[in-house]
C-alpha cells in the first residue's frame, strides 16, 4: 500500500511540474498570425520567438515580423517590416516602414521610414523627418532631424551637432 501511495504522489508531482512547464512554454510561440491584436493565433501577451505575419499585430517578440502595422510590446528585438508602420516600447534591431516608425522607449538599431520617432535613440534613423527626445549615440539622416537633448548649436562639436538640423544630425 505504501508503494502505491508513493507512486501516486510522485506521478501527481510530475503532472504538476509538467503543467507549470507547459504553462511557461505556452507564453512563448514560434509563429504568430494576426488580423488584429485581439484576433490572432496567440494572445498579445505571448512572446513570439520566430516569425509573425500581421495585418495588425502586437506582441513582445524576438522575431522577423511582416505586416501592415506591426506592434512590439515590452522589450523586443529582431526585424520588423511594416507596409504602413511599426511601433514599439523598447526595440533592438531593424525597423523598416512605408510610412512611420515609433518607439516610446529605447530604440537600438536602425529605423527607416518617412517619419521616425524614438524617445531614446542608440543607432541610426533614415527618413524625411527623424525625431529623438534624447540620444546617447545616434545618427540621423533626412530632411529634418531633431535630437532634443542636443542643447548647443555647434558648440558641442564633435560629440553633438545641434538640436535640429537639415540633412544630418548626431550625438556621440
Amino acid at each position: 500500500m505504501a508503494k502505491k501511495t508513493v507512486f501516486v504522489t510522485v506521478f501527481a508531482a510530475i503532472l504538476c511540474i509538467a503543467g507549470m512547464v507547459t504553462h511557461v512554454q505556452a507564453d512563448v510561440a514560434p509563429f504568430q498570425l494576426s488580423l488584429t491584436p485581439d484576433i490572432a493565433i496567440h494572445s498579445s501577451t505571448t512572446r513570439i520567438d520566430g516569425v509573425a505575419l500581421n495585418i495588425w499585430g502586437e506582441n513582445p517578440q524576438r522575431a522577423l515580423v511582416l505586416g501592415l502595422i506591426n506592434g512590439s510590446s515590452g522589450t523586443s528585438s529582431g526585424v520588423s517590416l511594416g507596409l504602413l508602420a511599426n511601433y514599439s516600447e523598447n526595440f533592438t534591431g531593424v525597423k523598416v516602414a512605408g510610412f512611420a516608425n515609433y518607439c516610446s522607449g529605447r530604440m537600438s538599431g536602425v529605423e527607416l521610414a518617412w517619419f521616425n520617432h524614438a524617445y531614446e535613440l542608440h543607432g541610426v534613423q533614415l527618413g524625411l523627418i527623424n525625431f529623438a527626445e534624447k540620444a546617447d549615440k545616434g545618427l540621423q539622416i533626412g530632411l529634418i532631424n531633431v535630437i532634443k537633448n542636443n542643447i548647443y548649436w555647434f558648440g558641442g562639436l564633435p560629440e553633438q551637432l545641434a538640436p535640429m538640423m537639415l540633412l544630418v544630425n548626431w550625438r556621440y
